[in-house]
């Protein structure tokens, strides 16, 4: 079989579950592909944060191995580029004969744009330069402009006192018998859309990426969108009523000073928005499948559906992504349709994933060999219908931090999930009984076992990729079981 044409939908801050069939948020484009392909039910981000998941996806290295670690686009970034010598999978494929064409947030390096990497450029957001950060200078000219002043708050609204407002959610008319004529995503689709004739015209496979902003907050809709779910009740998370009074204080404190503002009414309104900006970003992604069955070459196309990462949206009560390690914010949709070359299509994949596995993917389809080095190995088998016997039984999150610094690890298998926090206790959820992450049972001992066990898989799996956790100095060596406790098994 010829190598497959590749096209990536990549969404910003999307929880795995609103792709679900069975979720009241309407996506009938992720639907029909979910039927069409296959599923990836236990899928992760390595990071919660867009620059060091983007970074794992096209490297297919965790972030202690390809050096970006947080936001490279400001002045609190480790570093602002990959480690010298990483090569992406966009360099691969180039090299294998594919033509490539990237629209849409890069974000992955501050010193290279995806031209560099192999890529066509057609419209870039995120790219090279540029700058999320304030001075000091920047804030003094805010308050000059704009003092403070005591309105009442308005719904949705979170108080922040010298920083400014945020309004987490929003409404704005339809542009156009769309509603999104005038957002930047648009932008973005449209200009993937113009260019794939062009793609799929010549002789040689592509890969187009589209990489849109939504549904990364605040959670601003067209009302078309909105009016969708008008007659929808919407339901609290599972886990909101968690008061985090046994997680780490720096979780007590986002609730408490920011998102504790909130009513329950305004919770749920929250989400209301959150899901219309998911159809909205679904509606987008329908404009791309129709424009790849325009082409005819659908049947030897794979086509993903991705985020790089989740968002809490009330979630434990609360909003965005960063260091808390529960699974909203980990957990990513995927989803893959090849209708020339997936077996058995319409059917769920319950091992584990991550976004450094599409890399060897992408270098096997496309005939390239296949880098022994990396984190992720290649999805290939199960787009077969093969489930490889050795495939990892567990999945590792890797942050150290986002502008503010914090280790965090965590491991989770099927029956528990093991967080090392080196800036607060750490916390161990049963799954089995507990899939919401509500109770931390780590001091408990008939859960001590356990979570040796899963400290050992930390140290074992940090050897293996160059983790940067293993000093013993007495401040910082504080998992509760050190490495050679590990090693020693």
């Amino acid at each position: 079989m010829a190598p497959p044409n590749i096209l990536i939908f990549m969404s910003d801050q999307e929880q795995a579950d609103v792709l679900r069939p069975d979720h009241p948020c309407i996506t009938p484009n992720a639907t029909r592909l979910a039927r069409e392909g296959v599923t990836f039910r236990h899928a992760y981000c390595p990071t919660a944060h867009c620059c060091p998941s983007r970074a794992t996806f096209f490297t297919g290295l965790y972030p202690s191995r390809h050096g970006v670690y947080n936001n490279i686009s400001n002045p609190t970034r480790i570093h602002a580029r990959l480690n010298e010598g990483v090569t992406t999978w966009s360099e691969t494929l180039r090299a294998a004969g594919y033509h490539l064409g990237f629209s849409g947030k890069w974000h992955v390096s501050d010193t290279e744009n995806p031209a560099e990497r192999g890529w066509e450029e057609l419209l870039v957001t995120a790219g090279k330069g540029s700058y999320m950060h304030r001075s000091a200078a920047q804030w003094q000219e805010q308050a000059r402009r704009q003092p403070e002043t005591d309105t009442p708050r308005k719904p949705g609204q979170i108080r922040r006192p010298g920083w400014g407002d945020l309004q987490l959610y929003s409404s704005v008319p339809d542009a156009g018998p769309k509603g999104y004529e005038k957002t930047g995503d648009y932008r973005v689709v449209r200009s993937a859309v113009d260019a794939l004739p062009r793609l799929a015209g010549g002789d040689a496979p592509w890969c187009l990426y589209v990489g849109t902003i939504g549904p990364h907050d605040p959670f601003v809709v067209p009302e078309r969108f909105l009016r969708m779910y008008d007659d929808v009740d919407i339901p609290l998370p599972p886990n909101f009523q968690d008061d985090l009074s046994d997680k780490p204080r720096v979780y007590q404190r986002m609730r408490r000073q920011y998102w504790d503002q909130l009513s329950e009414e305004e919770v749920r309104e929250s989400i209301r928005h959150y899901w219309a900006y998911c159809t909205m970003e679904d509606a987008l992604f329908g404009e791309v499948l129709e424009a790849l069955d325009a082409t005819g070459q659908a049947e030897n196309t794979l086509v993903l559906r991705l985020s790089d990462h989740g968002e809490y949206c009330g979630a434990h009560g609360l909003y965005c992504k960063g260091v808390p390690a529960f699974r909203e914010a980990y957990h990513i949709p995927a989803i893959a349709r090849w209708p020339g070359g997936i077996a058995h299509p319409n059917r769920d994949v319950e091992e584990f994933i991550t976004l450094a596995d599409f890399a060897p993917t992408f270098s096997e389809l496309s005939g390239a060999a296949v880098p022994d080095n990396l984190t992720g190995r290649s999805l290939a088998p199960f787009l077969r219908g093969d489930t490889p016997a050795d495939w990892p039984d567990a999945v590792h999150t890797q942050l150290n931090g986002v502008e503010l610094y914090y280790t965090q690890r965590s491991v989770t298998t099927k029956a528990f999930k093991y967080v090392y926090n080196g800036f607060d206790f750490d916390e161990l959820y049963d799954l089995r009984h507990d899939p919401h992450e509500m109770t931390n049972v780590a001091e408990q001992p008939e859960y001590a076992e356990a979570k040796r066990d899963l400290v050992g898989r930390m140290w074992r799996f940090a050897a293996r990729e160059d983790d940067i956790i293993f000093n013993p100095y007495a401040t910082v060596a504080l998992a509760p079981y050190g490495p050679a406790d590990a090693f020693r098994e």
